[in-house]
């Protein structure tokens, strides 16, 4: 099992690690660590990309993905071999864009929800920019420019964006996550990772953010589409 460290810190950019584990697929190193700050790709957040040095070598990270309770990471270069102690340091620009991006969408995703009263079906994002699937047929008239309007006052507000945990049973009870199903969570989990933007929204959530929605930046609709009957798609930015 890998510890996630960036769970409780938001911020970690360099880590010690012990190397559990190296595998070898088809020329692809992938190396298992017992913890990590890298971000493992997850709930339409990429993953982290960075470096991880030790005594005589050093790899780039290029991916990070979940395989159970384990996080695998996958390099380019020379593998450390298992036992070993390595430093990890995390690209704090990619980081941070995604952290700007994650926590916008939560703010676009407060605004519609508030507003509206509809779920999201899906998203997606990358560095500064994303897309989020709704359950709008048609999409209100004028809805773009206002809902740009909208986020940016979110933006503006500065609200905090704080991180708890709560016990399972208490998340469950809790009407303001209803959103994000937290009885379909796997039982084995028994605290929840909650995220939220203070008075404005809050959802069970396993991402990385800012601390204050001062920080995401401008917040610009690029286009909408339709995907079907009951789903509309808001692509859009950040500056």
């Amino acid at each position: 099992m890998t510890e996630q460290l960036y769970l409780a810190d938001q911020t970690l950019r360099q880590f010690s690690a012990v190397v559990v584990d190296v595998a070898d697929n088809s020329g692809q190193r992938k190396v298992l660590l017992d913890q990590t700050a890298f971000y493992a790709a997850g709930g339409g957040q990429p993953t982290d990309t960075g470096t991880v040095t030790w005594d005589g070598g050093s790899a780039v990270v290029v991916a990070v993905k979940k395989d159970g309770p384990d996080i695998w990471h996958t390099i380019e270069g020379d593998a450390p071999a298992s036992g070993l102690t390595i430093e990890g340091s995390v690209d704090w620009d990619r980081r941070h864009q995604l952290m700007r991006t994650h926590s916008a969408m939560h703010v676009l995703g407060g605004v519609i929800w508030n507003e509206y009263r509809v779920l999201s079906t899906g998203n997606n994002m990358e560095p500064l920019k994303g897309r989020i699937d709704y359950e709008f047929d048609p999409l209100p008239e004028g809805f773009a420019k206002r809902i740009q309007v909208a986020v940016n006052d979110e933006i503006a507000a500065n609200r905090p964006i704080e991180v708890t945990f709560l016990p399972r049973e208490t998340a469950v009870e809790d009407e303001d996550l209803i959103r994000t199903k937290v009885n379909m969570i796997p039982d084995g989990v028994k605290e929840i990772r909650v995220v939220d933007i203070v008075g404005l929204d809050k959802q069970a959530d396993g991402g990385t953010h800012v601390a204050s929605t001062g920080e995401i930046g401008t917040f610009t609709v690029v286009k909408t589409e339709s995907k079907g009957k009951g789903n509309k798609r808001i692509r859009w930015e950040l500056s």
